[in-house]
């Protein structure tokens, strides 16, 4: 056998597992599924497939995006946090209320509203890390409990007529691009990094495979819990304050349903209900899959209740076309 008959019979094995991992992936399917889908609708109306029509789908689908982030890292640990839009709507509601009510500094009720939503979040962890409440009893109580603080300090009324300045977040754009998008994108590149490439990422998903092993190995478990749905808080009020920017008014009403959608997102995009699996990239494939599914099909003229069921139908192909994937790709 020559040196070069050697070489290629070492490089071979690489590069199947290479193969392997690319065709395993959640996000590959994904991102074809996408590709499809753009090609499709974009057939149908000659509105949806252009640069004002993207980018302003990318303006509409920014505060989701701000949550399912943080919401992979809590589904990657096996937990859930249903109360994210009621997060967000209380965030927004008392940014308006200090500055409208209580007098304070816009900026100052900016720092209000992102402070409340960050001790939502971690009112949250401390009850699942102290108490161990699970994640979806905890969260589903204080979505109701969240929003019910939002209506009663709303009272039914809402704060308009916000200085100038105040919008540049969420109806301005730099460059020709929106300026939330700036926000979004920039907050995906550090906890894909922060995710695939830290000892903290890789604590959660060793929390989301084995909890108990995670603890046994060292690993703060409760400590981590905590950050990530202080962060999930967070995330939600500063949310709700680029809606309130973008919409400029405040509501009661406001995030109810990001829930779904943010988690929806997340699952879409490969991360595992149970736990132990999933990427930020996964999540972003997702997040603009449904935004752009929901577009596409609104300019088309399909009502929102079709919308739904094409959408879970796609979660539904994705899942499976995966599942088959992989079955075909262990057998190579």
């Amino acid at each position: 056998m020559t040196a070069h008959e050697t070489s290629q019979t070492r490089i071979a094995p690489a590069w199947t597992q290479q193969l392997r991992a690319v065709l395993r992936s959640q996000e590959s399917v994904l991102l074809f599924i996408t590709v499809i889908a753009v090609l499709i609708l974009s057939t149908q109306t000659d509105k949806f497939l252009t640069v004002r029509n993207l980018l302003n789908q990318g303006r509409l689908m920014t505060e989701i995006g701000l949550i399912a982030l943080p919401m992979t890292y809590i589904i990657v640990t096996g937990g859930i946090d249903l109360s994210v839009g009621s997060i967000a709507g209380l965030s927004a509601i008392m940014l308006g209320y200090g500055w409208y009510n209580l007098g304070l500094p816009l900026e100052l009720a900016i720092v209000l509203a992102l402070g409340i939503g960050a001790l939502a979040g971690f009112a949250n962890g401390l009850f699942i890390v102290l108490f161990r409440v699970p994640p979806l009893i905890m969260t589903l109580a204080t979505l109701a409990f969240y929003r019910g603080l939002a209506e009663g300090i709303a009272q039914a009324r809402s704060v308009r007529d916000y200085p100038e300045w105040f919008y540049a977040l969420g109806q301005r754009e730099t460059l020709g691009i929106p300026n939330q998008l700036y926000f979004l994108v920039i907050a995906a590149i550090i906890t894909a990094i922060i995710l695939s490439r830290t000892t903290f990422g890789r604590s959660l998903y060793a929390i989301g495979n084995n909890e108990l092993a995670a603890r046994f190995s060292g690993i703060p478990v409760r400590r981590n819990k905590l950050i990530i749905y202080t962060l999930s808080g967070f995330m939600s009020g500063f949310a709700g304050y680029v809606l309130v920017s973008r919409v400029s008014t405040t509501r009661s009403d406001m995030g109810s349903g990001w829930e779904l959608d943010a988690i929806a997102a997340v699952v879409l995009g490969g991360t595992s209900i149970f736990g132990g699996s999933g990427s930020i990239v996964g999540t972003m494939i997702g997040l603009v899959l449904i935004q752009l599914l929901k577009n596409g099909l609104a300019l088309t003229g399909v009502t929102g209740d079709a919308t739904i069921v094409v959408i879970g139908s796609v979660l539904i192909l994705s899942t499976l076309i995966n599942s088959v994937i992989q079955r075909r790709v262990e057998g190579l």
